[in-house]
């Protein structure tokens, strides 16, 4: 696989990376089978992706702790990435937003630990706090990097504003932010910038949690406990309606003898040599589907057909108000 490098630090990473999120939370079939999750993730190392997805939010935790079984003695071989922000360590331990230093502290010793580590590659702050200055942020993030105890640093659904803010402070490695073929918004503001600054763009999400591939079809398909249940993108109406989107991604994927999950990686690789999409999944045959985007080469017509489709149906949360825009 080709690689990329985040940032002006030098991460250099697989062109396409592994959301581990699915493995442990939120989606269907979630923590039913770490065998096979840890089979995924090894068969991932294989095929060349380095860049490994997590966050203590993930479970909370276990999803930290399953990267670390399956990658005992095998740590030089892969890039991780994982989050804090979004657990209250300084209180409760509940959800909810507090980017706060002594909060980061806390999260950072807790996520090497579980992960058996003395480093983490790329630490996110997973979601902007609004009472904590990000320039307070920054200069934790900056101490652990003088310390050695993370490499890099990002930000996860930071505007430009913010991000603009950080660098100032010191330089940003990545932003992760949710980008594919239906949500498309960061290409306004955010992208032009991290362009501006050097920064690398790590997408999340980016075949729509899992609509782009053309398998959704109704929500009878995700388990009580979905995350997608109640996201109105696939409400009733909507759901419909984004099927209708998927089915033209579907038609270029013909055309190109690929599947169209391959194809909604292809066009975002497509969209420059700065953008690690991180497709998540927990199975081996998903994955080496994913990883074979890499050598999807979509032509110009098709490229500007999936450019035309129109926006999806639904907010991409029932509740926006997390998001830093």
């Amino acid at each position: 696989m080709k690689t990329i490098t985040l940032g002006t630090d030098g991460l250099v990473v697989g062109r396409i990376g592994l959301g581990l999120m699915g493995m442990s939370a939120f989606y269907t079939g979630k923590g039913q089978d770490d065998a096979e999750s840890i089979r995924t993730i090894h068969r991932a190392l294989e095929l060349g992706v380095t860049l490994l997805d997590t966050a203590e939010i993930y479970g909370p935790y276990i999803n930290e702790e399953l990267l670390a079984r399956a990658i005992a003695g095998r740590r030089d071989d892969v890039v991780i990435a994982t989050k804090f922000g979004t657990v209250l360590h300084r209180t409760d331990d509940s959800r909810g937003l507090d980017g706060s230093p002594e909060n980061m502290r806390i999260s950072v010793e807790g996520s090497l630990k579980r992960l058996g580590t003395d480093h983490i590659d790329l630490y996110y702050q997973h979601r902007m706090d609004p009472s904590v200055p990000i320039e307070d942020t920054v200069g934790e993030f900056a101490k652990l990097i003088d310390e050695g105890k993370i490499l890099g640093y990002g930000l996860s659904e930071a505007s430009a504003a913010t991000i603009r803010r950080a660098h100032t402070v010191h330089p940003v490695t990545a932003v992760q932010s949710e980008y594919s073929l239906w949500t498309r918004d960061i290409e306004a503001e955010v992208l032009p910038t991290l362009r501006e600054l050097g920064i690398g763009l790590v997408a999340y999400s980016p075949l729509g949690r899992g609509f782009l591939t053309g398998t959704i079809r109704s929500l009878d398909q995700f388990d009580e406990a979905d995350f997608r249940r109640s996201n109105p993108r696939f409400a009733e109406g909507n759901l419909e309606q984004n099927i209708r989107i998927v089915e033209q991604v579907d038609a270029v994927a013909t055309e190109s003898g690929a599947k169209p999950g391959q194809v909604a990686l292809a066009w975002l690789l497509a969209q420059g040599g700065d953008i690690v999409p991180i497709p998540g999944t927990k199975r081996v045959t998903y994955l080496e589907e994913n990883v074979a985007a890499d050598s999807v080469v979509l032509t110009p017509e098709q490229l500007a057909t999936l450019n035309s489709l129109e926006a999806p149906a639904g907010d991409r949360y029932a509740d926006m108000t997390p998001l830093n825009r």
